[in-house]
């Protein structure tokens, strides 16, 4: 039953991986080489829908693995996990310190309401997401140790 949910657990945040890993490299790229303002109304639609999925996606991945530690317990690789969950909480501590203040803001903006500098806000939100991305990969890949 536990290799069950240790599978199921890395594919969780494997694909949670794979969703923030696209958004920063490929969709948000595409959304600023559109034309106009549909680049800045995409991303702020993007995160109107994302900014409600992905908490439920980090804390759920967070409680998974933890469960997969206490589980766990004194099995071979545990460390592994356990260092996983601390990168998922760093991910969720960067996100609601510093990532989320940028979205909720930018996901208001309109062509007419937003600010001067908006585009400055979305690089360093994009900035910021890459550090993310790149934790939840090194969490992904203890995880994906652990299971060897």
């Amino acid at each position: 039953m536990l290799s069950a949910f240790q599978v199921l657990t890395t594919v969780v945040v494997g694909l949670m991986v794979g969703v923030e890993l696209s958004v920063a490299v490929v969709v948000n790229r595409i959304l600023d080489a559109l034309p106009g303002d549909a680049g800045q109304l995409g991303r702020a639609h993007g995160g109107r829908m994302l900014g409600a999925a992905m908490p439920v996606w980090y804390v759920g991945s967070l409680a998974l693995v933890a469960v997969w530690a206490v589980a766990g317990w004194g099995h071979h690789g545990n460390a592994l996990v356990v260092t996983a969950g601390g990168l998922l909480v760093l991910s969720v501590v960067m996100s609601v310190l510093l990532l989320v203040p940028i979205n909720n803001r930018g996901r208001t903006w309109t062509p007419d309401n937003r600010p001067a500098d908006w585009k400055q806000q979305m690089k360093r939100w994009d900035r910021l997401h890459l550090v993310r991305v790149a934790v939840i990969i090194a969490a992904f890949t203890l995880l994906v140790a652990a299971l060897a």
